[in-house]
């Protein structure tokens, strides 16, 4: 079943490389997408792929990468585009 959802993580996730490790392990998953930091400090993303791979995705971002620290992780159901690749949106 493919979903797609609006991920919001808040915490220090500015200069830690989030965005870059959110496109490999994106690529990684095969899961679709973009993700942008936003000038409030978060990061916000939109993930769409089957599943267990956008969860997993998720799971990585209750992490991050290294050097981050999340503090809160909000997502929101969207509908599924059918979009395809994953790029880092500035």
């Amino acid at each position: 079943m493919v979903v797609r959802v609006r991920v919001t993580v808040q915490g220090a996730v500015h200069g830690v490389g989030f965005r870059f490790g959110t496109r490999v392990e994106a690529q990684r998953l095969g899961v679709a997408g973009w993700v942008r930091n936003r000038s409030d400090g978060a990061v916000e993303a939109e993930l769409e792929g089957e599943a267990s791979a956008v969860n997993s995705m998720l799971a990585w971002f209750d992490e991050g990468p290294p050097g981050a620290s999340v503090t809160m992780l909000t997502t929101t159901d969207l509908t599924p585009t059918g979009e395809q690749g994953f790029q880092i949106r500035s």
